[in-house]
């Protein structure tokens, strides 16, 4: 988790992602749901037994550049991250995060819903 402290800290929000690579299938991801709003996969480095990351196509840097007319769908990451997470299998419950900037382990500049369970997740989080 470290490293993706300090990830985010030399992280700049601007041009392409990762996340935009995932979404063009430029890079190989472990899909678990697609529709025309959003992707859903596995975190390549998770810190759950189950994690995978919800990331809308359209490409918003970050929760606090989100607008008012992005509500429907940053609703829509949270139903999408509801729906995964039951099919697989977290009926004990789960987590769901968003990363905001450098304090906030923001390391990718492309608003992403962490979803994490699978174990007792402890409290407080950070």
């Amino acid at each position: 988790m470290a490293d993706e402290i300090s990830k985010a800290q030399v992280a700049q929000p601007g041009g392409d992602t990762i996340f935009g690579k995932i979404i063009r299938k430029e890079i190989p991801a472990k899909i678990i749901f697609e529709d025309e709003k959003c992707l859903a996969f596995h975190d390549v480095s998770p810190q759950a037994p189950t994690h995978f990351l919800v990331v809308p196509k359209k490409p918003i840097s970050q929760l606090s550049q989100a607008q008012d007319s992005d509500e429907a769908l940053l609703g829509h990451l949270m139903i999408v991250g509801k729906k995964c997470a039951a099919e697989l299998g977290l009926a004990k419950g789960f987590r769901m995060v968003i990363n905001e900037g450098p304090d906030g382990g923001q390391s990718v500049y492309h608003i992403h819903l962490h979803v994490l369970g699978g174990r007792q997740l402890g409290w407080p989080p950070g």
